[in-house]
């Protein structure tokens, strides 16, 4: 009986586990379609500015703005973009793992020397690195609770005026980018100084087929110093964004898959529940059978 007590106790905990994995998911799902609705409706947005920055490239070779300016890269810092809580299946150690091999791999020499700092947009990663005593900066976890351009702007502004006031020579941006539910990929982009934009092939031949003359106002390089911040502050908002859809749609993933989980086990549990049950049955009936014999005899 004791058994068959601990496997009942067993079952009643597996089936409470899978409710909860089947609400999680169901919230996960909901908040996926928002995330979703939000990166998608940037994409095109950022997409054009970088567009634009493209076709005005030849302005950025004169552009004095500190935030192409190249420089040797003594002193790092690297943005991840993570999420506040786990559940998540690989998606924050996968920004970890990522982090650290770009460490490794570029900036070695300058982890050596004490020259790279964390910008960690997300509790996981800022708890990995504090724990390892790491230059981290700043605590900007609340950026979800309010998940608006407005607020990673504020982040944003922060690095690029440390940029200019020389505390970082490159920033790099490791998060995860979304593709759909199922699929995230591990991006590594370069924030500052901004990358110099080249012209697609197919633009250049479009340009040769189209005689077009643009009027602008104010002149090019104005509107390129403008764009610059712009781009900039756009980068980094839909690195967020598109993280933010990839960790709902790897919690929902991961969340199906514990239901799935959770209902093969019900199984094993239910026969090994029913195997127990028949065996006592079996146990009380031959010692019915014993007692009544030995009454006879």
């Amino acid at each position: 009986m004791a058994n068959l007590k601990e496997v009942r106790n067993r079952i009643a905990s597996v089936q409470s586990t899978q409710q909860i994995t089947k609400a999680m998911k169901m919230v996960s799902a909901a908040k996926l379609k928002r995330a979703t609705n939000a990166i998608i409706a940037l994409r095109p947005y950022a997409t054009k500015l970088k567009e634009i920055l493209g076709n005005l490239s030849a302005s950025l070779e004169g552009s004095s703005s500190p935030f192409i300016q190249e420089r040797e890269p003594n002193k790092v810092l690297i943005v991840t973009v993570s999420s506040n809580r786990g559940l998540a299946g690989a998606f924050n150690m996968n920004v970890i793992k990522a982090a650290n091999n770009l460490i490794a791999e570029k900036y070695s020499e300058q982890l050596k020397n004490g020259n790279v700092s964390i910008i960690s947009i997300g509790k996981k990663t800022q708890d990995f690195y504090e724990k390892r005593k790491y230059n981290v900066i700043g605590n900007n976890n609340e950026v979800f609770s309010a998940l608006t351009f407005e607020n990673v702007t504020k982040i944003t502004d922060a690095i690029m005026a440390g940029f200019v006031k020389g505390e970082f020579d490159k920033v790099e941006v490791v998060y995860n980018r979304f593709r759909n539910a199922a699929v995230q990929f591990i991006t590594t982009e370069q924030l500052l100084p901004l990358p110099k934009a080249e012209q697609a092939a197919e633009q250049k031949e479009e340009k040769k087929t189209t005689n077009v003359d643009y009027i602008l106002e104010p002149s090019q390089e104005e509107i390129v110093e403008q764009l610059i911040p712009k781009s900039i502050k756009i980068q980094l908002y839909k690195a967020v964004l598109d993280s933010h859809a990839s960790e709902h749609g790897a919690r929902m993933t991961s969340m199906d898959k514990a239901t799935e989980n959770a209902g093969e086990l019900l199984k094993a549990l239910k026969l090994s529940y029913n195997q127990a049950r028949q065996a006592a049955i079996t146990t009380e009936l031959t010692e019915i059978v014993s007692g009544a014999a030995a009454l006879e005899g």
